[in-house]
């Protein structure tokens, strides 16, 4: 079966230009119809990717053209078990929120549908790069339609939103910056080590090992890239302005997507390509992603505006993530590959139920202001449970198996984090718990309606919920697909982390099947003077 993955990519954003243009402002019909057919096809693209994906291979559907040959940039693209639950995740989450949007109406519509179609596409195209370059620019690219959608059709006075966007553009600018250095310098150290034409792709890169002390700068560049994307803990400055500003459709999908392209991009690049420096700084790394797990929890159950809550707890999460990538050991980073399936499928729709809460109170995503519908609303408050216990992560949902291996891994690398890292998990339970109860129970808020949801609110939430109980049934889908190509990705590091045993040494002092070593020679085992 051939998958061409340029279709897969540019699909949203092509049907989103066409209904645009075909569409303009006196057919908005037209223009909606023809953005949600390109969402569906990519959708079902994806979901074609799984069933067609041969478990333990390597990289397959490989589209590669070089594309700016005096730079050695590919146009290459391809699926393997690092990304193929991440481009349907994508996928599902980008069709949930049209959907979701398609109801709605609001001005310059043909404008939004391509912003969100443009937004999709340079998604989906970071995570099937599989060239540097190519990823760097998708990389960056993905954040401008969120720019426009935010300030165009965010959440309070424009001041306030373009104080918000600009405070996410130097952020993340700065990040970007760091890590196109770290690109260039990467590619034109190995190119140089090598002796080869200069590359940036992930095969050609991957077959060259840089010395130490370059490994650890350009380490740090793509670390604090990465991170501020995400956000950890204490490059989440622009988090909450942003989260408030953000339209609630599309802050589900930043929300459940963006972030772990970052992720991701610790397993795709910088532990295959930088294994030295990536075991210089494990311990660093793990301590901010514990800091990310405490500072996130506490947050979370200390602030009262919903959309907040879901941020800081996604903080909290993408910790655990991070804790799972860099426990450096199979088992840990299979952990943060399921894990960043579920938070996205966990918190996307706890996003929309948010939404749905809001416009029964007036209104206000406070949770002073929420309450008194459990009884009311008995579909919404299933769906809503069922999202809370997974982000819990109680024992027979995917979390708990995702937050399972992530703590096992670093239980078997760093006891001491490990151990820290399990409070994280009853932390979870006290704002998941906080947020239902007060949202759902105690007394009716004085502007709440109790009405239950509606049928486009179950299109969208029901399949979404449905995914999370598929997983909790069979997680095994995903970590069985994912697990050649996670190994592959740690191996560097694991084996500078726990190299291969030496041959026992025979009684004597002498090692079975060695050459004996001459008088006054060099011992060639142990490499001294008998």
């Amino acid at each position: 079966m051939t998958l061409h993955l340029s279709f897969l990519v540019w699909a949203p954003a092509a049907f989103a230009l066409l209904g645009a243009i075909l569409g303009g402002r006196s057919r908005p019909a037209v223009t909606r119809a023809l953005a949600g057919l390109g969402t569906l096809t990519a959708l079902g693209y994806a979901i074609a990717l799984v069933v067609d994906y041969k478990s333990g291979g390597g990289l397959q559907y490989v589209t590669d053209r070089m594309w700016i040959r005096e730079l050695g940039i590919h146009y290459k693209l391809g699926v393997d078990g690092l990304n193929l639950f991440l481009v349907l995740l994508t996928s599902v989450l980008f069709t949930a929120t049209t959907l979701w949007a398609l109801s709605e109406r609001r001005a310059n519509e043909s404008q939004f549908w391509v912003h969100l179609g443009l937004a999709h596409t340079f998604v989906l195209g970071a995570l099937v790069a599989q060239d540097l370059a190519l990823f760097v620019a998708f990389f960056d690219l993905m954040l401008i339609p969120f720019f426009f959608l935010t300030l165009g059709w965010g959440v309070g006075e424009r001041e306030e939103r373009v104080r918000a966007v600009t405070k996410l553009v130097i952020y993340t600018l700065v990040g970007s910056l760091l890590m196109l250095t770290a690109a260039i310098a990467l590619a034109v150290l190995s190119s140089s080590q090598s002796g080869r034409n200069l590359s940036f792709a992930f095969s050609d890169l991957s077959q060259v090992t840089l010395t130490t002390g370059s490994q650890n700068w350009i380490f740090l560049c793509f670390a604090a890239a990465f991170l501020v994307k995400m956000p950890s803990f204490p490059f989440h400055g622009w988090m909450p302005d942003g989260y408030r500003s953000m339209p609630l459709p599309v802050l589900a999908v930043f929300s459940g997507v963006l972030s772990k392209v970052a992720a991701y991009g610790f397993l795709r690049i910088v532990i295959p390509t930088l294994p030295d420096a990536a075991v210089h700084f494990q311990t660093l790394m793990l301590l901010i992603a514990l800091a990310s797990v405490l500072y996130g929890s506490v947050m979370a159950f200390s602030v009262t505006n919903v959309r907040l809550v879901l941020g800081y707890s996604s903080i909290a999460q993408l910790g655990f993530i991070v804790l799972g990538v860099f426990s450096l050991s199979d088992q840990g980073a299979q952990g943060a590959i399921l894990q960043s399936v579920n938070h996205g499928l966990v918190v996307a729709p706890a996003f929309f139920i948010a939404g749905l809460l809001a416009a029964r109170c007036g209104g206000s995503e406070d949770l002073r202001d929420m309450g008194g519908i459990a009884f009311r609303a008995p579909v919404l408050t299933t769906l809503f449970l069922i999202v809370a216990m997974a982000n819990l992560a109680i024992p027979g949902s995917s979390n708990f198996v995702g937050e399972f291996l992530i703590l096992l891994g670093l239980f078997n690398s760093k006891l001491a984090i490990a151990i820290i890292a399990f409070t994280g998990v009853a932390l979870a339970s006290v704002y998941t718990l906080r947020l239902f109860v007060r949202a759902m129970h105690n007394r009716v808020g004085q502007h709440v309606q109790s009405r239950d949801i509606s049928v486009r609110d179950g299109i969208v939430l029901v399949p979404l919920v449905l995914c999370i109980l598929a997983l909790a049934v069979y997680p095994q889908l995903p970590l069985k697909k994912a697990e050649a190509s996670v190994k592959r990705s740690v191996a560097p590091a694991l084996a500078i982390t726990s190299p291969p045993p030496t041959a026992a040494a025979a009684p004597g002092g002498a090692v079975p099947g060695a050459a004996p070593v001459p008088s006054g020679g060099t011992d060639p085992v142990t490499g001294g003077t008998p």
